[in-house]
């Protein structure tokens, strides 16, 4: 598979693309209305960051319990389901009079659940593509998300201030509700991947089997920890420049496309082992301008050039499923899905907590610092090879 026409003809794959855009657009809408209610009310750049991004740690919990069912659910139900209780849980966000606690005990509780909608989507995907083709499938469902959330974040800019946050979230209720019916509608009933219960205890094993390999254990880490800690930047948006926070997450938006469009199509394949060390130091360094509080089109020239870095993950995916066998490949990706979101919520939180105690302008160009640290300190690991003929999933390599 080597064009974009080819992998729209594949069966199942454009319904497949259109329910992720309508999910992101729901999230990335109803995330920034969240996150501007929460600041409004409170004046916390901690709740704010929060607000938008606590999902993403919650999903932490989800990881260590729920995950087995990413391989133990039909997948077309799954997703559909997935949507349809995300579209009640932002819709009861809206409602007034709500409590900051009530809003946040929500956001909680659906981060856990999400948990498994990145093994599922992601499992699919990889059934419906073969090996070659998924790389540049991923890599269209993550310019989609480039894509809707530089839509997203300026359509919820301007809803917020011309329906309230309140009514932008009725919005995204409803695109949620959109991404549930073409998931139905669209996708053909499959088998789930693998058998038995979905446990807490399997789950667990199956953690552990993925955890045990070195060099599977070392690619987790560079998905996980440099995108999260860059993450907690972009959740300061909103009280570095509460009037242009929209602007500066579509900036962010614009670079991860552009990054995306390039390693998924024109990056050889001889060039993806050696490229993802420079992408994640470019997505942090920029950031390290923030400690000079630099004008808004500095900024965002900044953060649309370090965006660009996300694309690292791409490539890092694709060596983790050469790693991973294909009974495991949904509960592996939503295990790296679920560990970068819950790591981003972390981050998110980090970088609040900083910013509470100075500035948000000193917390971004802090997080920056630490990406970058963490990215030169995982070189070694990653390094390390599984010996010839070793099997994927061995389980002290």
């Amino acid at each position: 598979m080597r064009t974009y026409g080819d992998l729209f003809r594949t069966p199942e794959f454009t319904p497949l693309f259109l329910t992720s855009a309508g999910q992101v657009a729901a999230q990335t809408v109803s995330g920034l209305a969240l996150g501007t209610l929460v600041y409004a009310r409170t004046g916390s750049p901690l709740l704010s960051s929060l607000a938008m991004f606590g999902p993403m740690l919650a999903q932490l919990a989800g990881a260590l319990t729920l995950l087995s069912a990413a391989d133990r659910l039909p997948p077309r139900a799954a997703l559909a389901g997935l949507s349809l209780l995300f579209a009640a849980g932002t819709a009861a966000q809206a409602v007034p009079g709500l409590a900051v606690w009530g809003v946040f005990a929500l956001v909680l509780a659906l981060g856990v659940v999400s948990a498994v909608g990145g093994g599922v989507r992601y499992g699919l995907l990889n059934e419906i593509l073969d090996r070659e083709g998924y790389l540049l499938g991923r890599s269209v469902l993550n310019m989609s998300v480039g894509l809707m959330q530089i839509i997203g974040f300026a359509m919820g800019g301007v809803l917020v201030n011309a329906l309230s946050a309140r009514g932008t979230l009725l919005i995204g209720a409803a695109l949620y509700l959109a991404a549930a019916a073409t998931a139905r509608f669209g996708l053909s009933a499959r088998a789930p991947r693998a058998t038995g219960r979905a446990t807490a205890g399997e789950t667990w094993r199956n953690n552990v089997r993925l955890w045990s390999s070195g060099p599977r254990r070392a690619v987790y880490l560079a998905l996980w920890v440099p995108n999260g800690l860059i993450v907690g930047c972009e959740s300061l948006f909103v009280p570095y420049a509460p009037r242009n926070a929209g602007l500066l997450l579509a900036a962010s938006a614009v670079g991860m496309l552009a990054g995306d469009t390039l390693a998924g199509r024109f990056v050889p394949p001889a060039w993806r082992k050696t490229l993802d060390a420079p992408m994640r130091l470019l997505l942090a360094a920029p950031y390290l301008v923030f400690a000079l509080n630099p004008p808004l089109p500095v900024a965002v020239a900044a953060i649309t050039a370090a965006s660009v870095g996300y694309c690292a993950t791409l490539l890092l995916q694709d060596r983790l499923l050469q790693l991973t066998p294909d009974e495991l490949s949904g509960h592996a990706l939503g295990l790296h899905s679920s560990g970068m979101l819950a790591m981003q919520g972390v981050g998110a939180a980090l970088a609040g907590g900083i910013a509470q105690a100075t500035s948000p302008a000193t917390g971004m160009a802090v997080m920056g610092a630490a990406s970058v640290a963490v990215t030169v300190s995982l070189v070694p690991g990653l390094r390390v090879r599984p010996a010839p003929g070793t099997a994927p999933v061995g389980e002290r390599v």
